[in-house]
């Protein structure tokens, strides 16, 4: 702000707290220089959400104690801090073998957000609804993420999903697909047993065969699934 800006504020603030009116000439020109020493880089208003007035009004209201120029600075500072931690900066226009142009166009869109010309770009967020038409052919076509050839030498040392695996594709059921009622291993989850004694080792190992049971249970929901 300007000084007369800030003389402009001091009288708004007078009229609202008359203990911040100063009626000495010196003191008063003190008043000012001191609020504007500290408002110097803080604007009167912006288009986005800031007007000292509203900081001034609302700082009245909830201290008794008359207002500094430093409350306003503050607020003015977490203001600026808002929308820039709600700001992604966008790609400059400028050419990015020049490093100046670039920088600069990166200061004065932070600027304009800052002080209200323009609004904070958002960061892209991921959105919700219906796959994309098309997904699943596309991902078919680019084939599935492990390869065969990984999935083969990865077998030995996966052996309960390599089981999983061999059983599916020999068209047996998914074992996974259902909990375990012996182990209560969860669906996607191998079975589970003892591994030792005591109650802390119990159900720590993995099986590589699923425990009867739960065979049992995945032969049923694959009959249920067949069409009848």
């Amino acid at each position: 702000m300007e000084r007369r800006e800030v003389a402009a504020v001091l009288t708004y603030v007078g009229r609202l707290d008359p203990r911040t009116i100063r009626t000495d000439a010196g003191e008063a020109r003190d008043q000012l220089a001191m609020w504007h020493e500290l408002l110097a880089d803080v604007p009167m208003a912006t288009g986005q959400g800031w007007d000292v007035r509203d900081v001034v009004r609302k700082r009245v209201v909830a201290s008794p104690y008359p207002i500094l120029p430093a409350d306003v600075a503050r607020e003015w500072n977490a203001h600026y801090r808002d929308r820039l931690g709600r700001h992604t900066d966008p790609t400059p226009m400028a050419d990015p073998d020049d490093p100046h142009a670039w920088r600069a166009e990166l200061v004065a869109t932070r600027d304009a957000v800052v002080t209200g010309r323009i609004a904070p770009t958002p960061h892209r967020g991921v959105t919700t609804g219906e796959p994309q038409p098309g997904l699943k052919k596309m991902l078919k076509a680019v084939g599935t993420y492990v390869p065969d050839a990984v999935r083969a030498e990865l077998a030995p040392f996966r052996p309960a999903r390599a089981a999983r695996e061999a059983a599916i594709a020999a068209g047996g059921p998914d074992i996974f697909s259902v909990p375990c009622g012996r182990c209560s291993a969860p669906q996607g989850e191998p079975c589970r047993e003892r591994s030792g004694g005591g109650v802390r080792n119990r159900n720590t190992k993995p099986r590589v065969e699923p425990h009867p049971v739960r065979v049992e249970d995945a032969l049923a929901a694959q009959a249920q699934a067949l069409p009848a």
